[in-house]
């Protein structure tokens, strides 16, 4: 953050890309510091309502959090025929919890998160990002690395995995949670017919690195899919990659989805409908030329972002 003197305004100015930022105009700072992992602020903005804010990013932001959640995790749960057991890597602020909770098929929703600080925090700056999902008698949260914690699962233990950790930054706590070989442990930890998403970077801004991260799955699931939406304060087109054993998100109608909502009691979403469903997966062809020029991310050659 920093200071105008000329008009006595802070601002964050958000870096795109070593040649490319975005400046948000703070109203208020209601927390700063760092954790052991990040820095963290927790800011209210003039254009975009509170915010939570990883070392200079932000994560989540109460004007548009829904748009970014809800594409993050609906996708994935109505492809699964019925999903009761449930895992979240990341999302300290709870909102993808509250989202995954919204399907009465979940019997157990798990969260592993690495920074407990993070959650703490949202807990309590930002309630109307998790509405109680911390509180559900369904809801598990674990303060763990996230890779550590999915090597111990048992096989075929889980339905649906939703990996919300933040972009694969050089140094930073989650590059290699988009990797092959991360993907290969959680494909052994769900069942049959298992599905997954990550969040998976700006489709602009990092282009490569989205592309490079489907590849990456479709080496893996015997069906990959990419869709994208935008996200106004993350200044993009948003990037996901949906990676199933089974099930293809395609083939579902817009009935089925609209049945599997009703049946689950899945309402109020605001962004997602059936109608839209479809078009999110629909892609430009400069994209389709992304993929076809990218590379599978390993260990040992991981992806970065930018900035």
């Amino acid at each position: 953050m920093a200071k105008d003197r000329g008009v006595n305004w802070r601002f964050l100015l958000e870096w795109q890309t070593p040649t490319s930022a975005v400046l948000h105009v703070i109203k208020r700072v209601i927390y700063s510091g760092r954790t052991k992992y990040q820095e963290v602020d927790i800011l209210d903005t003039y254009d975009f309502g509170l915010c939570l804010v990883l070392d200079g990013k932000i994560q989540s932001s109460s004007a548009d959090e829904q748009v970014y959640h809800v594409a993050l995790v609906h996708p994935a749960m109505l492809t699964h025929p019925k999903p009761s057991r449930v895992l979240i890597i990341g999302g300290g602020e709870g909102a993808t919890l509250r989202e995954v909770l919204k399907h009465n098929t979940v019997e157990k929703a798990v969260m592993v998160d690495l920074d407990d600080e993070v959650v703490q925090l949202c807990k309590k700056y930002l309630p109307e990002f998790h509405m109680n999902s911390f509180d559900d008698p369904r809801t598990e949260i674990i303060i763990e690395d996230g890779r550590r914690y999915v090597e111990r699962l048992p096989d075929n233990s889980i339905d649906v995995a939703i990996i919300d950790v933040t972009d694969p930054l050089e140094g930073g706590p989650s590059y290699l949670l988009y990797t092959i070989e991360f993907y290969q442990l959680l494909a052994k930890k769900l069942g049959d017919g298992g599905v997954f998403v990550t969040q998976a970077t700006s489709t602009y801004y990092s282009r490569n690195c989205f592309a490079a991260i489907y590849k990456t799955v479709a080496s893996v699931f015997p069906v990959a899919r990419t869709y994208h939406v935008f996200v106004p304060s993350y200044a993009s087109e948003w990037g996901f990659v949906l990676g199933s054993k089974a099930a293809d998100p395609l083939s579902l109608t817009s009935e089925e989805i609209e049945r599997r909502m009703k049946e689950r009691g899945v309402d109020n979403l605001k962004f997602y409908s059936p109608s839209i469903h479809h078009g999110i997966f629909a892609l430009p062809s400069c994209l389709a030329q992304a993929f076809e020029a990218a590379k599978p991310v390993t260990d040992s050659s991981p992806v970065f972002m930018s900035a």
